[in-house]
């Protein structure tokens, strides 16, 4: 099992976790080995997917020692939780804060990703021991949200899903955005099967990651 502190790391660098909803476990392979292939650090599989907890178990599977994590998201509650932990899954992601999956998530050592609008709900999963908040949904706020979070919460970690495009990326790192959660505007040449654009894509996301974290150091 990989060890709660190096996921995180490894989110952070890497900078970009695919948010994947797949038609179907085959279709969840092919886009999670364009985006290994591009250098995502990070595969979300949402659990709006049919059977998404056997998805996540055979991507554990098949991408055991590759260099990508493969996750649950869109858990709402700590029984979906724990049914995406045991089919082998290194990280949940949540809408927004439950209280009975951040203490499951801490009792088995698995990172925990809630998501928040509200510097209220987003120091109430840092008190719970969240070490990566999601800024969520994203496009309603804008990158300034960032900003906004880091005045009175300077020590926190964010990273924004929803609304996250080539377009702007840069400017969520620049506003202070550890890593970003890309869905549609990275997968979405699977619904053709063309699988190369989306490593073409991942491949330019990451690009711009890392340059707008030079401009900040």
């Amino acid at each position: 099992m990989i060890e709660k502190y190096d996921v995180y790391k490894k989110i952070e660098s890497s900078g970009l976790v695919a948010v994947i909803r797949a038609r179907n476990q085959q279709e969840a392979l092919k886009i999670t080995e364009a985006s290994l292939n591009g250098g995502v650090g990070a595969i979300e599989i949402t659990f709006t997917v049919p059977n998404a907890h056997e998805v996540i178990s055979k991507l554990a599977s098949e991408f055991a020692g590759a260099n990508i994590l493969i996750g649950a998201g869109t858990v709402l509650d700590s029984e979906t939780a724990r049914i995406a932990i045991l089919s082998g899954a290194s990280f949940i992601v949540s809408p927004c804060l439950n209280i009975s999956t951040i203490k499951l998530c801490n009792r088995y050592a698995i990172p925990y990703i809630p998501g928040a609008m509200t510097v209220k709900e987003a120091l109430e999963a840092m008190e719970l021991g969240a070490d990566i908040i999601k800024v969520f949904p994203g496009e309603i706020s804008g990158p300034k949200i960032i900003k906004a979070f880091k005045g009175p919460l300077p020590y926190g970690k964010f990273m924004p899903t929803g609304g996250v495009n080539l377009d702007n990326v840069a400017e969520w790192i620049a506003a202070g955005a550890v890593a970003v959660g890309v869905g549609g505007s990275l997968t979405k040449s699977a619904s053709t099967g063309n699988y190369s654009a989306i490593t073409e894509i991942a491949e330019k996301y990451i690009e711009k990651i890392k340059e707008a974290r030079l401009l900040l150091y």
